[in-house]
């Protein structure tokens, strides 16, 4: 009766473990990245009452005879199935959709690492992208992410233009404007002025046919700089359009096909020449098609420069689904800062809890794979958005009520046991 009694005790301490496994997942039901437990059993010893005995002659075999003492915890295992999503909108928020987790560390060298699915990320006054507990998040190369405010982008010069849009046919004249940046990244406006439409399908004014293999029609183009003075085709140059209102290539005073790159220099005082290049590649895209047109529809061309821009400093960042880390400048040009790593394990169940939603590796769980989101086996991240605890109330209120009835079982062994040994002491008297 002594094994009885020593099995209900048995069965009261593991249901009591599992019931503060139980307590901890609904605790945690509303935490950040928290990934619920299990809890399993499995017996102990059973001891041998009478072995096994082989069939002999015309009598059968005998099957063993065992007494089980009882039961003990075989695993409370971690599960690392993926959370609902809460969305939030803010950019330091992030999920993990797939395999993976976040890199922390706490030292100067980042050699101290933890791992976390928990993507509640803020902004240290140092702009280092930290945890809640202060711990850094590490890049794809283990350095702590930092959004320095105080980096600046360079100036760059303009280095061409382009034109693009479209020319009402019957415009006698349209005019458009550019700004292009010099050295220093101070603006300067430039006019481009359209004049003079020209049938191809007749003669010119100075009785010279035009040089075209389609008919269509030209116009005179003329650039003036910010103060008025002609920079560009003072001599007549002209843009031609074929029959369907497509760019076909520029002339010269002579109507003559322009093929070699003509330069547009401006001389800025206390910065480096301006030049600008005309040629074909101001009215084709990177296919060779033509993105100015000549048509019945509104004239919208205008003036776009290429690459030149002032000045500027980081005035916000964004952070993409791959991981990259942007930051946007006030002068409007875009810089990758850093890419988010991710760690990845074998055996994700063989890490260990270390508390604030960190794990650490363990023999168990492999040497971490690291890289960055989208690449290999790691996930996307899902920018604005956090990783809910994947506690489910209903299969853990089903367990509590199991695990309730089972302490009360385990209870009543002991009770049943103590009375039957109070009656066997009772046979004395």
């Amino acid at each position: 009766m002594m094994r009885s009694m020593y099995s209900g005790v048995s069965g009261l301490r593991v249901h009591q473990t599992k019931m503060d496994v139980i307590g901890n997942n609904i605790a945690n039901v509303n935490t950040i990245g928290f990934k619920r437990s299990t809890t399993n059993f499995q017996e102990i010893f059973n001891q041998t009452i009478r072995g096994a005995g082989s069939p002999q002659g015309g009598r059968g075999g005998t099957n063993p005879q065992q007494i089980g003492l009882g039961v003990n915890l075989a695993s409370i295992t971690v599960n690392h199935s993926k959370g609902s999503t809460q969305n939030t909108g803010y950019v330091t928020d992030l999920m993990i959709d797939g395999n993976g987790f976040f890199i922390l560390s706490n030292d100067e060298n980042a050699q101290n690492r933890f791992y976390t699915r928990a993507g509640n990320f803020v902004e240290d006054k140092h702009g280092f992208l930290v945890a809640t507990n202060g711990y850094k998040v590490l890049d794809q190369n283990m350095k702590p992410i930092q959004i320095n405010k105080s980096e600046t982008k360079a100036a760059t010069q303009t280095s061409g233009i382009e034109l693009n849009g479209n020319i009402n046919y019957n415009d006698l004249e349209y005019t458009t404007t550019v700004d292009v940046y010099d050295s220093l990244g101070d603006v300067h406006t430039l006019t481009i002025k359209f004049t003079d439409l020209i049938p191809t399908t007749t003669e010119t004014p100075s009785g010279n046919e035009v040089a075209t293999a389609t008919n269509g029609s030209i116009r005179k183009m003329e650039i003036f700089d910010e103060d008025g003075g002609s920079i560009y085709g003072a001599t007549n140059r002209y843009v031609q359009f074929d029959t369907s209102g497509s760019y076909v290539g520029l002339l010269d005073q002579n109507y003559a096909q322009i093929t070699a790159n003509e330069d547009i220099v401006l001389d800025i005082p206390g910065a480096d020449k301006l030049t600008l290049v005309v040629n074909d590649n101001m009215f084709l895209d990177n296919n060779n098609n033509a993105i100015l047109k000549q048509t019945s529809n509104t004239s919208d061309a205008k003036g776009v420069q290429l690459q030149g821009n002032a000045a500027g400093t980081i005035d916000d960042f964004t952070i993409s689904a791959n991981g990259e880390v942007v930051g946007i400048f006030t002068n409007g040009e875009r810089k990758t800062l850093a890419t988010i790593g991710l760690a990845d394990f074998d055996n994700p169940a063989g890490l260990l809890k270390l508390g604030g939603n960190m794990f650490i590796d363990t023999p168990n769980s492999g040497t971490p794979k690291t890289g960055a989101p989208s690449t290999g086996s790691f996930g996307d991240l899902n920018p604005g958005a956090l990783e809910m605890s994947n506690v489910d109330l209903s299969l853990e209120f089903t367990d509590m009520i199991s695990t309730q009835r089972g302490f009360q079982a385990n209870s009543r062994i002991i009770t049943t046991t103590d009375e039957m040994l109070q009656e066997l002491v009772n046979l004395k008297r």
